[in-house]
């Protein structure tokens, strides 16, 4: 008896309606695509950086085309403002451009002197690299993985999150209109439970999750057992301390841009506001002002700047967690109450006297709710920062640049420090975190040697030289 293919229904997050269905794959209809994207490496891991680069040039050009048509789609998927989902494909098509530009000098061969015979260090592709990917980014989550494994000569099969079946088909399309070989980067709609046996199978050489640090560990598992590289990128609970001597209106603003970014549905938004404090009462008002300006819209709308949650049973979760921390001492100044309207809605939340045993305070909350902490000093600030599970993104918020600095670079236990701004994903930046937001990174020369063999080559006699 032939199996079931698995289907993929989307939802209006905005009014709920149901959306487009797709079709998925078997298990063993999944596995048999391996052996098209293993047949592609082989070709393409001999092809120039030139041939490489023209390609993905093709696909940044791809992007900019189709750019409304993608938003569009991310919108009636997952949600994304058209003006978000707009400014997403534009910062996909400048990473492929650098990516196109800087990987060939990346990954150049590096001599070394050992005193007599010839030797280097090579990077040559891995393989067949396997991406999980969430749905809150889903365009610029898959790019800033694929634009440099396919630039350092791997192939790329793509398991998307479920809820945006229409945006994984669309990427495996772009690159195919750019000229890529046909199966050099396929998209599988398949469920998570497909994971692990593609995983385990010997035609995977590696392995890259974004998402919760439940799935996180389940990929570490099976990617350990399989004795297969992995980089994870998971939560984040980024936190900000906003020193005494910070410009105020200044402050609230970046927290306010920071903890709405994607209507808060980011790894890297801002999520902890901790405040010295001498300035406490002052940021908390002007906090809640700035807040107060992201009225939800229509996401159709060019000029909304906030729209609607994922799913009901996003909003949901997070309003629990709200109203769960409100029982455990938490004052809401904010927002803090579920709309009586159709779609994944939840307005702007602000929650002060925030404290340990809270989930404001412990968890990550994937939404638009701002949790302010009080701090006594620099020092007490620092403490609750790095008083967390997570460590991918931080920030420090000072009129003195150079004490902001050395807490950024010297203090704070993240992969990622920011002074006087919010924190952002970059191409030429490495980007990942420590502790339970992951291991690995992504973007600049860091995260293109995340999925290539660096080998030593060594040359004696005659007057051979390795090039």
């Amino acid at each position: 008896m032939t199996p079931a293919k698995p289907r993929f229904p989307t939802t209006n997050p905005a009014t709920g309606a149901p959306g487009t269905v797709h079709d998925g794959l078997t298990l063993d209809e999944a596995l048999a695509e391996l052996n098209h994207a293993r047949r592609a490496f082989e070709g393409w891991r001999r092809t120039g950086f030139d041939a490489r680069a023209g390609l993905m040039k093709a696909a940044a050009a791809v992007l900019r085309a189709r750019r409304d048509e993608y938003a569009a789609l991310m919108t009636a998927e997952m949600g994304k403002t058209l003006t978000d989902g707009r400014a997403e494909v534009e910062k996909c098509a400048v990473a492929c451009e650098f990516f196109a530009d800087h990987a060939a000098g990346f990954l150049t061969d590096e001599p070394v002197d050992v005193g007599g015979p010839t030797a280097c260090a090579t990077f040559n592709p891995l393989g067949v690299v396997l991406a999980v990917m969430p749905w809150n980014f889903p365009f610029w989550q898959v790019i800033r993985f694929a634009a440099p494994a396919l630039m350092a000569g791997n192939a790329a099969v793509l398991k998307h999150a479920s809820n945006v079946p229409g945006c994984a088909l669309a990427i495996e399309e772009l690159f195919r209109e750019a000229g890529f070989p046909r199966n050099l980067f396929r998209t599988l709609l398949i469920p998570s439970d497909y994971v692990e046996p593609l995983i385990r199978d010997d035609r995977i050489a590696a392995v890259t999750l974004t998402g919760s640090v439940a799935a996180g560990r389940k990929v570490a598992a099976a990617a350990g057992a399989a004795l297969k590289k992995v980089v994870l990128e998971l939560g984040g609970s980024d936190a900000y301390i906003v020193l005494e001597d910070a410009d105020i209106a200044l402050a609230a603003k970046i927290a306010a841009t920071a903890r709405m970014v994607n209507a808060g549905q980011s790894c890297i938004a801002g999520k902890r506001f901790i405040v010295v404090e001498s300035v406490l009462e002052r940021f908390e008002a002007a906090l809640v002002d700035a807040m107060r300006a992201f009225t939800p819209g229509d996401p159709t709308d060019p000029a909304t700047r906030f729209g609607p949650l994922v799913s009901v049973a996003a909003r949901d979760e997070i309003n629990r967690q709200v109203e769960a921390s409100i029982a455990g001492g938490a004052r809401l100044l904010l927002g803090g109450e579920v709309p009586d309207q159709a779609g994944a809605w939840y307005p702007a939340t602000v929650l002060a006297e925030v404290g340990p045993g809270q989930p404001a305070y412990d968890e990550e909350i994937f939404g638009p709710v701002a949790s302010v902490i009080r701090a006594r000093d620099e020092a007490h600030a620092i403490r609750i920062a790095n008083d967390s599970a997570f460590g991918l993104g931080s920030g420090v918020i000072t009129a003195d640049i150079a004490r902001g600095t050395r807490i950024a670079r010297d203090e704070l236990d993240a992969g990622m420090a920011f002074v006087n701004a919010n924190v952002r994903s970059d191409p030429r930046l490495p980007f990942g975190g420590v502790k339970h937001s992951g291991h690995g990174r992504e973007c600049s020369r860091y995260g293109l040697l995340e999925f290539v063999n660096a080998k030593t080559v060594w040359v004696e006699g005659g007057s051979s030289s390795v090039e």
